[in-house]
């Protein structure tokens, strides 16, 4: 029995559960399709001076390119080598990036393709980011370089080579996904070159990956190569420390794969999250926000030190992935803001926060005929510079979430109460309803149609505190409403239901 719970105890200590970021930064933003220049800038003129903990990055090797559609967003997840240069930007810019993000304490974390080179429709020619040569048809991709000898084609067990039921494991992890050309990941010779890719980020700077498709790929063949990747570069990070590992495993339950067979790799993405939270927000099906007073495990979620949340990502966004049509989105940003202000609150994961681009949306049927187009562009197909508006805002059709002043305080309310408990819950048995953190912080919601006007136990020390949702504390004034907490702990909070955002949160750097 002690030998077993040593075992236990190394696996743990051994896997990538930590993120990395400095202490007092809790959160991270995936800032999709971001140039690396920009991405640069944005670290030190905005997401170090308001306490983010890092970028999530598009991937940035040599990938596809397609020009009909023109230039989709998913070129980016069809690789052609593992050199460093996308439209986001070639080796130079990436290193420029990671060393002057890293210098203000906002990390990168690499959305790394690993379970697939491009299409097997992609035929032959250079049409790719850094016009390297390769011929799909032939699986030669000579820049790594990988041959037909590398690829699953003679594992999968379908007639198309396509995976065609999703509750059989095998054909999830060794037939193609969308046409993808398979990687072999068993062979030794694989798991090195992916290992070389990973390894070569680590050294430059990067403190961890997203695991693209990690569903499609075995836990052993993950656990092998997560074995080979170097520790995080001295430079910036503590001796011994580990790439922090995120892994995509979409689980929503009644398929062959359960998230519960990656935890010994890294942490795992919750995508039972933002289709739960979104179909409690909207009030659908009956749900309503007084039911979210055990959210987390008590939702059958998974561990919360397991987990990586996010109420949208760049898939289900566009109604890919999991959760249909309940995920909350920038398209309905009333809504949005609770659920990103909720997550954000709420002690349970480690939270991700979404950075988008817009597009015009056509439903044809249910389905969004321009879910594919990709990042702002310039007429030769290059992407457009994020442009910043005098009132902070981004144009061009960059949204940048992160920005909205809800959202970007909250991000802050989180490094505030981290590791404060959760506390004072209370709720009007409808879909009104407050909780504390601790004596750091307290948050109010009014998602009832009608208004709101209670006194609350907030659980923090007496004063004047400014709603961090309707404005800030700015020098010795709130820009928004103010709120004062009695010697008992107590305020009194009046939300209309027609507010601009019907929810208020305080905390303890918030009070005059």
């Amino acid at each position: 029995m002690r030998l077993v719970l040593l075992l236990v105890a190394t696996g743990l200590c051994s896997a990538q559960y930590n993120p990395n970021t400095r202490p007092g930064r809790t959160s991270i933003v995936h800032l999709f399709e971001w140039r690396w220049d920009d991405i640069a800038e944005e670290c030190e003129r905005y997401l170090g001076p308001n306490g983010f903990g890092g970028v999530q990055i598009s991937p940035p090797n040599e990938n596809i390119v397609i020009t009909n559609p023109n230039r989709p967003w998913w070129e980016r997840y069809q690789p052609v080598s593992y050199k460093l240069c996308s439209r986001s930007g070639n080796e130079k810019q990436f290193r420029d990036m990671v060393t002057r993000c890293n210098n203000v304490g906002v990390y990168i974390y690499v959305d790394a393709v690993i379970n697939h080179m491009c299409g097997s429709g992609g035929g032959a020619g250079t049409h790719s980011s850094c016009g390297t040569f390769f011929n799909a048809e032939n699986r030669d991709f000579p820049a790594v370089p990988y041959s037909a000898w590398d690829f699953n084609d003679g594992k999968c067990r379908t007639g198309s080579g396509e995976i065609e039921n999703y509750g059989d494991a095998n054909q999830v992890r060794d037939c193609r996904l969308v046409s993808l050309l398979d990687l072999a990941l068993e062979k030794d010779y694989v798991r090195g070159k992916i290992a070389e890719y990973m390894n070569n980020l680590i050294n430059i700077g990067v403190a961890g990956f997203r695991l693209d498709a990690a569903k499609h790929m075995w836990p052993g063949d993950l656990k092998a190569i997560s074995s080979r990747l170097n520790n995080l570069n001295t430079k910036w990070f503590p001796k011994d420390s580990r790439p922090f590992v995120f892994q995509e495993v979409i689980d929503l339950g009644g398929e062959g794969i359960s998230v519960n067979e990656y935890f010994g790799i890294g942490r795992v993405t919750e995508f039972k999250y933002g289709a739960k939270l979104g179909t409690v927000i909207r009030k659908w099906n009956g749900e309503k926000m007084a039911y979210l007073r055990n959210w987390g495990e008590g939702w059958g979620f998974m561990p919360s030190d397991r987990a990586l949340v996010f109420v949208d990502n760049h898939d289900n966004q566009r109604g890919h992935g999991a959760g249909g049509a309940s995920i909350l989105t920038f398209f309905d940003s009333r809504l949005y803001k609770m659920g990103v202000g909720f997550m954000l609150a709420h002690p349970y994961g480690f939270t991700r926060v979404m950075s988008s681009f817009s597009w015009p949306r056509n439903f044809v049927n249910g389905k969004d005929q321009n879910d594919w187009i990709g990042p702002p562009s310039n007429s030769d197909g290059s992407t457009k510079p994020v442009s910043i508006n005098p009132d902070t805002t981004c144009g061009d059709n960059w949204v940048c979430e992160h920005r909205w002043r809800q959202i970007k305080n909250m991000v802050i309310f989180r490094n505030v109460v981290d590791g404060q408990p959760f506390t004072n819950w209370w709720d009007n048995e409808s879909n009104q309803v407050a909780f504390g953190r601790g004596n750091k912080g307290f948050i109010v919601f009014n998602n009832d149609d009608w208004y709101m006007d209670v006194t609350l136990k907030t659980g923090l020390p007496s004063g004047t505190y400014c709603d961090v949702i309707s404005g800030q504390k700015e020098g010795s004034h709130c820009t928004g409403r103010q709120i004062y907490v009695d010697n008992g702990g107590n305020a009194r909070f009046q939300i209309s239901n027609h507010d601009e955002d019907p929810f208020a949160a305080i905390h303890v750097n918030a009070k005059l």
